[in-house]
């Protein structure tokens, strides 16, 4: 499967907003946006004039790398979006936040949505009594997450439940700490998703 490989806080700095790509790190002073304001590169404390479609452009790549999906996959999402009942843009952020590596981490099993997904990806997940392995599996109301058995004494992801205080867990989520089971209790409305997106530039990008 394809990812980004590169520098995680490079994205923020090109974003010029933390994206918490990095864990715990982007809650301290070490966090690149603190240290250096302004983007990467040769050029990056030039002053820039931005367009509509700079702007569209900035917020579509921002969000893809919130949830770290490549081009290819958020367009996929996007269109998905688009055939469904309701607002376009609403639609497609239930979509992302519905994904299994966001759902383990918005439960505090991870410290970061890649940390999510490595995680997944090596089955320390089961879904409905069942062992997943796909980052992308879309979740539904009513389904049961739960980190299996061998997995419980894992320091980083012990370490993370205990960090998950200080963002906290959605109220469309249940989490029982005592026997590491998480609970998807409905589909998320856009109240519930606070992360500072604007998904009608994102609408009006691909609208075009």
């Amino acid at each position: 499967m394809a990812r980004y490989t590169g520098p995680s806080c490079r994205l923020c700095r090109r974003e010029n907003t933390e994206l918490f790509l990095k864990g715990d790190r982007c809650y301290t002073d070490k966090c690149a946006i603190k240290r250096r304001n302004y983007a990467p590169g040769q050029h990056g404390q030039g002053r820039t004039k931005v367009s509509a479609y700079g702007t569209q452009l900035r917020e579509k790549q921002k969000v893809r790398r919130i949830y770290c999906i490549l081009e290819k996959q958020f367009r996929g999402y996007f269109q998905s979006a688009d055939r469904m009942k309701g607002v376009t843009g609403e639609n497609l952020l239930s979509l992302l936040e519905r994904r299994l590596d966001n759902v383990v981490y918005r439960l505090g099993f991870a410290a970061s949505r890649s940390e999510s997904r490595q995680l997944v990806r090596h089955g320390h997940f089961t879904l409905n009594g069942r062992k997943v392995d796909i980052p992308s599996i879309q979740l539904k109301a009513g389904d049961v997450l739960e980190l299996r058995e061998k997995s419980r004494k894992i320091v980083a992801i012990n370490d993370a439940l205990e960090a998950v205080v200080r963002r906290g867990i959605p109220q469309w989520l249940e989490l029982d700490r005592s026997s590491f089971k998480g609970t998807l209790k409905g589909v998320p409305a856009r109240e519930d998703i606070v992360t500072p997106i604007q998904e009608q530039l994102i609408v009006e990008l691909y609208s075009k």
